[in-house]
């Protein structure tokens, strides 16, 4: 497990002061660089050691098929795994002829350093050789926001004592030999050589590989150039085979004398395009990479995240490590969605293999909900992503015997790829959470094109998906039978109020959207009846509620279930997934991750106050938080019924998901999701943050007592709005735009540019905090 302590405490870097071979492939992920189309996890520069290689594109997968004990119909015959592409990162070095590897010789120091303001991860290592030859090594890497198929690294070499020579070897290499996985289902399957190759290249400096997947039929290729710099001894040779393409370079270098490296790398892939159209294209991206040169790269990186920072940035005064880890996930997040440009943006973005690659409901109600306040560009192109596999969401809904369009549970291509139906099939509230997602981001933009062109469709075939799944019952009630919520500890149940909240928005904001494009309407064959029936089901949505305990059923009848015996549950029991069949976890009250409360988080108008406090206070007692998805919500909810303890460290427990491996498994890849989630634990948690119908924002910030100032930056409907708060009072400030309608507390006012607006922020009154499951306290923060 990785601890905070390995990483020195800064507020704009992440540095490791050693190297722990242990807990490589963790720091792998930690370091990984990305822009959401090409991704290189943080490996050493000369390949070994390493935990997991890592080269990924975004969309670039092979099929496997699925396992069954027994078939059943509508079960998804083929899996999809992301797979490791093309390793441009390599570059090894021999210091007279001893390979430069971290675990001979003697170490002397080793600094990694991600520059969160710049974009570029640094490195600078000292190394005795067996033979006692002292180099120093630095290199530099980034994968660019500017240059969407470009990742580069410059790599120096400089001797420190005598005379030594180097031999530099800076490959391009396929089919990397990956490490065995143990059966955790959040690891990715294992895919031997899964590039079929097709050509190769060494010219000059130039090097190029270009493969195919065998099965899904992906065409795969990667181009680098070189620049040299080094002493007139300095020679270059070059070679290539059909998985490795080798530039070599050999001097003798005097101390303080150094070798220079600097190597750019382009990527390409199609499924439809011709093997000279890829190739063609990664050499007109090499072209235009070389002509911008390493310094304007790192000069075009720094401007991007000039520009992001100065929309998006949040300041924490009072506690270093979350400062750090805000805005460590903040630009993971861009990270994974900046340049996806009609792509999914995967659970582990492109860090890591974990689940495969999959992209879940996490993207949109997680990292959306942050990108569209921060980078919206982002969020359209997402959101479009998922209008391009409305064709195959229409032909599950049919296999599943359902009117308009079944989003997958988990998918890359837009099929749905789980083979554990009651998740695959059963979640179905992934199609409200899209559904949210594209009315939060038209109602943040105001983007009437976006609605009309890709909005309206989702919002149509998935409300029909939702009137097509429930059913009136002989009062009128709408129901929701035999569905997943995220809660997926209580799977197959009846009228999970998530799932009936989310889809009553959906059905609402679908007649809603169609009355304002009354042609649009007309072209998908929506009429008044069954706009009208939309409404009416809406309406009559059940929300199951226990009279005799006061709180809101998680699904029916699900308080009256026996309550898991929590005393007797050991710690290496967690999470219990692992180690409980899941019979036993769906008849038992126990929450894998807080479902009625991310319910009240997103449809608070449904709750009353006193209704919050009691639900918050029961479903406490019972949530293990097996996923990282849970904790940032709690913390929202937590605050905002007046927990503020509670919340912080619960904000704290997404903040530091990776930082510090609290689960485990971050070698596998970030948890985006709850990256995303420390960013909503901040600004609707201690911000109070929420988008109301009938203005542009609302706040009722509070802050718990460790925190002496928040301020954060969000864009809606083309204005930029600075919030700053501290224990008594909260300023607003229109940093850009024209004026805008706020609600700070109930009390409506408009903020002008120019013009701050002060308000007081009531206190708090102290509240006796819930209990949760035994050991399942989330760690203090005080």
């Amino acid at each position: 497990m990785i601890t905070q302590r390995a990483y020195a405490c800064e507020p704009w870097a992440l540095r490791e002061t050693g190297l722990n071979v242990d807990v490589l492939p963790q720091s792998e992920s930690v370091f990984a660089l990305s822009n959401g189309h090409v991704g290189w996890r943080g490996n050493l520069d000369e390949g070994e050691p390493h935990g997991l290689p890592g080269s990924y594109l975004n969309g670039v997968h092979e099929l496997h098929p699925l396992p069954y004990a027994e078939a059943g119909y509508g079960y998804p015959e083929s899996g999809q795994t992301v797979i490791n592409v093309t390793n441009g990162k390599v570059i090894r070095l021999l210091v007279d002829d001893e390979p430069f590897d971290v675990r001979y010789g003697r170490l002397r120091s080793h600094e990694r350093v991600l520059d969160l303001r710049s974009g570029l991860l640094r490195r600078t290592c000292e190394w005795t050789s067996p033979a006692g030859s002292t180099v120093r090594v630095t290199s530099t890497r980034l994968v660019s926001f500017t240059q969407r198929a470009i990742a580069a690294v410059a790599f120096e070499v400089e001797p420190l004592d005598d005379e030594v020579r180097v031999v530099i070897q800076s490959e391009l290499v396929a089919n990397e030999q990956l490490p065995h996985l143990k059966g955790d289902p959040r690891a990715a399957a294992a895919l031997e050589s899964p590039l079929e190759p097709e050509e190769n290249l060494a010219s000059g400096n130039r090097l190029r590989l270009v493969h195919c997947t065998r099965r899904s039929g992906l065409r795969v290729a990667a181009a680098a150039d070189h620049v040299v710099k080094g002493p007139e001894s300095t020679r270059t040779s070059s070679e290539s085979g059909e998985d490795v393409s080798r530039l070599t370079v050999t001097s003798v270098l005097q101390p303080g004398v150094p070798l220079r490296l600097e190597k750019t790398v382009s990527y390409g892939w199609s499924s439809v395009r011709s093997l000279p159209a890829v190739r063609d294209q990664v050499d007109a991206a090499l072209a235009g990479a070389c002509s911008t040169g390493w310094d304007g790269l790192v000069e075009q990186q720094r401007s991007y995240l000039d520009d992001f920072w100065a929309r998006s940035d949040v300041e924490v005064d009072g506690d270093a490590e979350i400062q750090q880890a805000v805005r460590f996930g903040l630009f993971h997040v861009l990270q994974a969605g900046a340049r996806a440009e009609q792509r999914a943006i995967p659970a582990k973005g492109l860090t890591g293999s974990g689940y495969d690659g999959h992209s879940f409901w996490d993207t949109e109600t997680f990292v959306l909900a942050l990108l569209t306040y921060t980078s919206p560009h982002s969020v359209a192109e997402a959101l479009r992503w998922r209008y391009d596999t409305l064709p195959a969401a229409r032909a599950r809904a049919k296999q599943l015997g359902l009117r308009g369009a079944a989003f997958p549970w988990r998918t890359i291509d837009g099929s749905e790829c789980s083979a554990y139906w009651p998740a695959g099939t059963a979640a179905f509230h992934v199609n409200a959470d899209i559904a949210d997602a594209v009315v939060r981001y038209v109602a943040a933009t105001g983007d009437d094109e976006f609605e009309r062109d890709t909005g309206v469709p989702i919002l149509v075939e998935t409300a029909r998906l939702w009137h097509s799944l429930g059913h009136h019952d002989h009062q009128g009630a709408f129901h929701f039978d035999g569905v997943t919520g995220p809660d997926e500890y209580s799977a197959v149940a009846d009228d999970n109020i998530y799932t009936n909240l989310m889809a009553r928005e959906n059905l609402r904001e679908a007649a809603n959207a169609v009355d304002r494009h009354p042609d649009l309407a007309a072209a998908f064959g929506v009429d008044d009846e069954e706009t009208a029936a939309w409404r009416d089901a809406a309406d009559a949505v059940a929300l199951p509620y226990n009279e005799d305990l006061g709180v809101h059923e998680q699904s029916a009848d699900f308080t009256s279930h026996q309550i898991w015996d929590f005393a007797a549950t050991r710690p290496d029991q967690y999470p219990l997934m692992l180690h409980f069949p899941y019979f036993e976890l769906y008849r038992k009250q126990v929450v894998k991750q807080a479902d009625l409360v991310l319910a009240m988080c997103r449809h608070g108008e449904e709750f009353d106050d006193e209704q919050k406090a009691r639900n918050f206070e029961y479903y406490e007692q019972l949530t293990v938080r097996d996923s990282s998805l849970s904790a940032c919500w709690q913390a929202v909810m937590a605050a905002e019924v007046g927990h503020l303890r509670l919340a912080y460290d619960y904000l704290g427990e997404a903040a530091l998901m990776d930082l510090a491996d609290l689960e485990n498994n971050t070698r596998d890849g970030l948890h985006i999701a709850s990256l995303a989630g420390t960013w909503t634990a901040l600004v609707a948690g201690f911000g109070g943050m929420r988008h109301a119908a009938d203005c542009a924002l609302e706040f009722a910030p509070k802050l718990p007592e460790r925190l002496t100032r928040l301020a954060f930056t969000v864009q809606v409907l083309g204005r930029r709005l600075r919030v700053e708060m501290g224990d008594s009072t909260a300023t607003y400030t229109l940093v850009k735009g024209s004026p805008m309608e706020i609600c700070h507390y109930g009390e409506r006012f408009t903020v002008h540019s120019g013009e701050p607006r002060t308000r007081k922020v009531p206190r708090t009154p102290p509240r006796t905090e819930p209990k949760q499951p035994k050991g399942r306290r989330p760690a203090s923060r005080h």
